[in-house]
C-alpha cells in the first residue's frame, strides 16, 4: 500500500523540481519553510538558524549568514522588541513589525529565492509561523577595505581616493561628486552561482538612451556561472572581442568615471572590484589621463603630444632600427653607421633575432617585477636590466645601441596612461618586428596600414573607435590633438544626446582685456 507524502514532503519536492524558478512561495508552517531551507543549506555550518518565541505566544525564527550581519544590531533591534511581544494575531503583529521596529531597511519577501538571496546578500530574514512571508533586515555588514590612493593610476595634482571592493562605497563615492538625482543607478545580477550585483550609471538627460539599452541588454545577456572581476564582464561587452585594442576603458578613479558620465557615457560597477568599465571609449580617450585636466592646458597639451610621440617610439622604434639596419644602411650616417658596425663586429645574430632576444628578455623582467613582493619589485626590475644588458653586451649577444633602443622603448611604453592599452602596444610591436626584418621600410608601412584600417573598423557601443578624427568632428579635437582651456570646451563628446551636447555658454564670461 503506497503512502501519501506529507504536505512537508510535498512542498520539498516541489521546490526541488522548480528549484530554477523564482515563484515558489513560503509555506504558512514555519517548520516547512525551516526544514527547506537547512535542506538547501546543508553542509553550510556559517548560516544560523535562530528560533525564538514572540511574545512567547507566536514561533519565529531568524536565518543569516554568521560574519555578513551586525548581529548587535539584530539582537538590539529585532530580537530583543519581538520578543516582548506584541499583542497576538497576525494583522497587529504585521503592523507592529513595519511601525515599531527601529530598522531603517524593511522589505517583504514572498518566495523561497527571495529568502535564499537576501541571507546571501547579508540581510537577516525573519520567518514568523502562520504568515506566509517573511521580512528582510538590512544589517549587513562586513569587513572591507578602506578608500585609498589609486595604484595604477598614480597622479602629481589631483583627487587621491579610489574604489573599492564594495560596490555601496563605489556609488557613494560618485553620489559625493554628481549630487543631482538625475544621476541613475540600475542594479543587475550576473552569475548562476556569485550572483554577483552589477550596477549601471549614468546621467540622465545626458547618456543617450540607446545607449544604456545597449548597455542593459548586453549585460543580460551575459550566460555564466560567476563574476569575479569587471575584466569577466568586459570580454563580453565589446563588439569585436579578438580585436588587441580595449573597447571599454577601466578605470579605478571616481572623478575618472563621473567626468565620463558628464560627458554622456555609461559606467559599470561590479561588486567585488575597484575597477569601474567605462563605455563606450575612443582611442583617443586612452590617450588622456585625470591629470590632463587639473594641470594649465598649456602644459597638458605639451604632455598630451609626448605621450603620442612616445606611442611611435614604442611601437615602431625597434622595427626601424631593424629595418634600416638590415635593408637601408644608406640611411645612417657614416660615422653612425661606423660605430654600429664596430659595436656589433662580435655579434653572432642577425638584428632582427638580436631584437627578439632583447625585447623578450625585458618584457620578462618587467612582468616579473610586477608579480614581486613590492619590497623588492622594483630593485629586482631595474637591477636586473642593468646587469643583464651589461652581461650581453660583454658576452657579445647584444650590441650597445640595441641595449639602448630596447630601453628607450620599454620607457615609452610607460607614457601610455592606460595600461590595457600599453599592453596592446607592447604585444603588437612583435609582429612588426618580423615585418621589418623580412621586408625592411616597406614591412613597417604595411603593419601601419593594417593597423590603422583596423582601428577604423573598430566600434564600440556603435561609436566608432576613431572618432572625432573619423568620423571627423571639429569641435571634438579639442581635446584630441591638444587640450583646448576649460572655457573653450563649449560642447560635449559625441556620446552625449544630441538635446544637451553644450557643457556651457560659449563665451562663460571670457571677454577679452
Amino acid at each position: 500500500m503506497d503512502v501519501l507524502p506529507s504536505s512537508q514532503e510535498c512542498f520539498r519536492m516541489e521546490f526541488i523540481t522548480n528549484r530554477s524558478k523564482d515563484s515558489l512561495p513560503l509555506s504558512h508552517q514555519l517548520t516547512d519553510n525551516l526544514e527547506l531551507l537547512k535542506q538547501v543549506y546543508a553542509n553550510c555550518s556559517d548560516v544560523v538558524f535562530r528560533s525564538f518565541s514572540i511574545g512567547h505566544q507566536t514561533a519565529a525564527a531568524v536565518v543569516y549568514i554568521d560574519g555578513l550581519v551586525d548581529t548587535q544590531l539584530l539582537d538590539m533591534h529585532v530580537l530583543g522588541p519581538l520578543m516582548k511581544g506584541p499583542p497576538e494575531g497576525e494583522s497587529i503583529l504585521d503592523e507592529y513589525i513595519s511601525s515599531s521596529l527601529s530598522v531603517s531597511s524593511l522589505h517583504h519577501v514572498e518566495h523561497v529565492q527571495g529568502v535564499i538571496e537576501h541571507v546571501s546578500d547579508g540581510h537577516p530574514v525573519l520567518l514568523i509561523d502562520r504568515l506566509e512571508y517573511g521580512y528582510s533586515f538590512g544589517m549587513s555588514r562586513w569587513e572591507k577595505r578602506s578608500i585609498e590612493e589609486p595604484a595604477a593610476e598614480s597622479i602629481i595634482r589631483g583627487p587621491r581616493e579610489g574604489f573599492t571592493e564594495t560596490i555601496g562605497v563605489n556609488t557613494s563615492l560618485l553620489r559625493r561628486k554628481i549630487k543631482s538625482p538625475a544621476l541613475k543607478m540600475i542594479s543587475m545580477e550576473v552569475g548562476s552561482y556569485t550572483r554577483t550585483h552589477v550596477i549601471v550609471t549614468y546621467i540622465e538627460g545626458l547618456a543617450k538612451p540607446s545607449l544604456i539599452e545597449e548597455v542593459q541588454r548586453r549585460i543580460a545577456r551575459i550566460r555564466i556561472d560567476g563574476v569575479l572581476e569587471s575584466g569577466n564582464i568586459e570580454e563580453m561587452l565589446e563588439d569585436q572581442p579578438y580585436s588587441p585594442f580595449p573597447q571599454v576603458k577601466s578605470t579605478e578613479r571616481p572623478d575618472v568615471v563621473s567626468a565620463s558620465l558628464l560627458e554622456g557615457n555609461a559606467a559599470i560597477l561590479v561588486e567585488g572590484t575597484p575597477f569601474a568599465l567605462i563605455a563606450p571609449t575612443t582611442f583617443f580617450s586612452l590617450f588622456q589621463s585625470p591629470e590632463d585636466y587639473y594641470q594649465r592646458y598649456m602644459i597638458s597639451t605639451f604632455i598630451r603630444w609626448l605621450r603620442y610621440l612616445f606611442l611611435a617610439i614604442a611601437l615602431l622604434l625597434p622595427s626601424a632600427y631593424i629595418a634600416i639596419l638590415t635593408y637601408h644602411q644608406e640611411m645612417i650616417p657614416t660615422s653612425l653607421l661606423l660605430s654600429i658596425a664596430k659595436s656589433r663586429e662580435n655579434i653572432p645574430f642577425p638584428a632582427l633575432v638580436e631584437a627578439l632576444l632583447m625585447e623578450i628578455s625585458f618584457e620578462a623582467l618587467r612582468e616579473a617585477g610586477v608579480r614581486l613582493p613590492k619590497q623588492v619589485g622594483a630593485a629586482v626590475s631595474i637591477v636586473g636590466a642593468l646587469v643583464i644588458g651589461q652581461a650581453a653586451t660583454s658576452a657579445g649577444l647584444a650590441s650597445s645601441p640595441m641595449v639602448m633602443v630596447v630601453a628607450i622603448t620599454g620607457i615609452a611604453s610607460f607614457m601610455l596612461p592606460q595600461y590595457s592599452f600599453g599592453i596592446a602596444i607592447r604585444m603588437l610591436r612583435f609582429p612588426i618586428m618580423l615585418l621589418s626584418g623580412f621586408l625592411g621600410l616597406l614591412g613597417i608601412i604595411l603593419g601601419v596600414i593594417v593597423l590603422t584600417l583596423h582601428l577604423c573598423s573598430l566600434k564600440s557601443f556603435g561609436v566608432p573607435y576613431m572618432s572625432p578624427i573619423s568620423p571627423s568632428r571639429k569641435d571634438g579635437l579639442k581635446d584630441v590633438l591638444y587640450r583646448a582651456p576649460i572655457w573653450a570646451m563649449t560642447t560635449r563628446s559625441v556620446f552625449a544626446n544630441e538635446n544637451n551636447e553644450d557643457r556651457q555658454p560659449p563665451d562663460n564670461g571670457q571677454t577679452s582685456a
